[in-house]
């Protein structure tokens, strides 16, 4: 039986790291970025477009920053739909539109391709231990089809129901961490200004009901001037927090919450800190609160 042959579009932070632990795990892939060094950075062979990373593969997995550019490259005139043919599957790792996904699910199967919409959590750190948490949309056959390519790199693997389930949950779980973040920074920055040891809060929170993923993953690092590099940026947070409202307004919940984690990293891109690892929302916050570092070095970017 021939092995399958896969295909990896967007090897950045996290798709490096995913595309670099299906490649540990012995197996060949074709991949494809606007920047030809992180394919190859990543152990990949290098596709010269998205048509020729789809022919020349089974199963394609994206890793992209956001709908549009996962529609430019499935849709776009040498895209992975022109090049699409029954039996293959392409699996979207990305964040993304939900309703964007469910019309991309349509067209691919139109041409007999089968679409999953696989949401990742877990960052970096879980992308290199091939320890990701994946939530996944779409046909449950399909999954078990692309299930031991998708068990390289992800540990723990949930069908969420039809096309779209998966970026849904992910777009649920994605505010959560972002409330969680900003909320976090926001509490870490009043604690060093009312003079605490940072250290004794945190085991005091992680030890109490202000626990969170912030409080036991992130914090303890950060007050040593450790930001963990490889997550999501700034920006790409808002990002996602914006789907998130746009998600509830369709489904027609009313979003109390959403005006903390917005405002918290819209002023971190607004401050400089675009670009930088989400955990520098910290720095932003102190920027605004007079200038309060958590740390005395500077952040790894």
């Amino acid at each position: 039986m021939t092995a399958t042959r896969i295909g990896f579009a967007g090897l950045g932070n996290m798709g490096g790291r995913m595309c670099a632990a299906i490649v540990r795990g012995g197996r060949e892939v074709l991949g494809y970025d606007v920047r030809p060094e992180l394919v190859t950075a990543a152990g990949a062979t290098p596709a010269g477009s998205a048509g020729e990373l789809s022919d020349g593969s089974d199963i394609v997995l994206l890793s992209l920053p956001d709908s549009h550019v996962v529609e430019a490259v499935v849709l776009g005139d040498d895209g992975l739909l022109a090049h699409a043919r029954p039996g293959q599957i392409i699996v979207d790792l990305s964040t993304a539109a939900p309703d964007s996904t469910t019309r991309i699910h349509r067209l691919l199967g139109e041409r007999g391709a089968a679409y999953l919409d696989a949401g990742i959590s877990g960052g970096a750190a879980a992308a290199e231990r091939a320890a990701l948490t994946m939530m996944v949309g779409g046909d449950p056959a399909v999954l078990e089809r692309a299930r031991p390519v998708l068990e390289l790199f992800a540990a723990d693997i949930f069908h969420c129901g039809p096309s779209g389930a998966g970026h849904t949950v992910k777009l649920l779980n994605n505010f959560l961490n972002a409330i969680a973040l900003s909320a976090t920074a926001e509490v870490m920055v009043a604690g060093k200004k009312a003079g605490l040891d940072l250290e004794v809060l945190l085991a005091v929170l992680n030890a109490s009901s202000g626990v969170n993923f912030a409080t036991l993953n992130r914090f303890p690092k950060i007050i040593h001037g450790d930001y963990l590099r490889g997550g999501l940026t700034n920006t790409l947070m808002l990002k996602d927090v914006n789907l998130y409202v746009e998600l509830a307004a369709r489904l027609g919940v009313a979003s109390l919450n959403a005006a903390g984690p917005v405002a918290s990293f819209g002023l971190a891109r607004a401050l400089g800190y675009a670009d930088r690892i989400s955990n520098t929302v910290v720095d932003a916050i102190g920027d605004l609160s007079g200038g309060v570092r958590l740390h005395t070095e500077e952040p790894a970017a």
